[in-house]
């Protein structure tokens, strides 16, 4: 092999699926690159209209996941094969919440997970997450 061809990058996959809400900036749903998704950063925002859903953190949580689930499934991958979560909070009352809605999500699986408390995000959205699945 020349030192060319073993220093070439890794092939990047770009995700699109429309069961997620379509990204506002330059970046991608997620990236698959090695055998590993990378997802961005999900807001709780309806992939139809655009807009944030749900005035509290449950219908908020309900919907990011539901957000996730469609990238993971759109990159080939499942809920049960998420490594590590990410998930940010502008209230940590919310913690309780979160964390039902992750038990009915994975069930028995039981991804890596860090919570960060956080600033209010944009348009009253509470929750924010993102997620390294194997692809």
């Amino acid at each position: 092999m020349s030192a060319a061809a073993h220093l070439a990058p890794p092939a990047l996959r770009r995700v699109v699926t429309d069961g997620a809400p379509t990204p506002r900036g330059h970046y991608s749903q997620a990236i698959v690159v090695a055998g590993m998704v990378h997802v961005c950063g999900l807001l709780p925002v309806d992939p139809e209209s655009g807009r944030i859903v749900g005035a509290d953190g449950a219908a908020q949580i309900a919907r990011v996941l539901r957000s996730l689930d469609a990238v993971l499934r759109a990159a080939g991958s499942e809920a049960g094969r998420v490594v590590s979560l990410q998930v940010f909070l502008c209230d940590s009352a919310l913690w309780p919440v979160v964390n039902q809605a992750c038990a009915d999500y994975f069930g028995e699986h039981r991804p890596a997970r860090t919570v960060v408390p956080i600033s209010p995000l944009r348009d009253g959205a509470l929750i924010e997450l993102n997620a390294i699945a194997l692809a």
